[in-house]
């Protein structure tokens, strides 16, 4: 059985993935937060079990089974998120931590019956794709809010998932499946002026409006 570590080994080497084809052991010592010697010898040990490939000037893969693993981490954390969120009321900025805690010791019948409890969800309270039981995550083709012009509106669809962002978003009340329609963009820093919900015109920075994938409304 896998333990703590090689979980969050997996769920990193996973993310990594998707940003570049080549994953190095120092990409994944900086997203671990861990010295790159450490990974050196935890590699050995995933690819001993089956888990990863490392291969010379390409980096480390995942296996069939390291992938599948990774994918079960992340559907717990994001059923967990969302099992904090609509049962036990917490606000969406306060669950990752939580769940970070907790997707490692969620047993199999646990997380089928928080599934069931929670109607067999399809996003978490970010809007991010939760995997189904059998490994297949969601692809979501939404754009950045950064990307649309004056004139132009949609519907916030997913976040990053970040503390500060989620706060500030809770601040303005913006939150998923808000209507933004976009009032005015500077070409000097693609700051935006909005209007939310067809009510308050709020004033956005370019860090925030990148951070707030949205839906167009054609």
């Amino acid at each position: 059985m896998a333990n703590k570590t090689t979980e969050d080994y997996l769920k990193t080497i996973f993310w990594l993935s998707r940003l570049s084809v080549k994953v190095n052991t120092s990409a994944i010592a900086g997203g671990l937060k861990i010295s790159s010697a450490s990974v050196t010898d935890m590699l050995k040990r995933l690819s001993e079990n089956g888990y990863i490939t490392y291969t010379p000037y390409y980096g480390v893969r995942l296996t069939k089974k390291g992938d599948k693993l990774a994918l079960k981490v992340i559907r717990r954390h994001r059923l967990l998120e969302l099992f904090l969120v609509e049962a036990l009321e917490y606000t969406w900025d306060n669950v990752h931590e939580e769940a970070e805690r907790l997707e490692h010791v969620v047993s199999d019948e646990l997380e089928a019956r928080i599934d069931s409890y929670l109607g067999n969800p399809r996003y978490d309270p970010h809007g991010d794709p939760i995997p189904s039981n059998e490994g297949v995550m969601e692809e979501l083709a939404y754009c950045k809010l950064s990307e649309l012009n004056k004139g132009e509106q949609a519907i916030v669809s997913q976040v990053i998932d970040s503390k500060q962002l989620l706060r500030y978003m809770k601040k303005l009340n913006l939150a998923l499946q808000s209507r933004v329609a976009v009032k005015e963009k500077e070409s000097f820093d693609g700051s935006m002026k909005v209007k939310i919900d067809g009510k308050e015109e709020h004033f956005l920075s370019r860090d925030v409006t990148k951070q707030i994938f949205v839906k167009k409304i054609k």
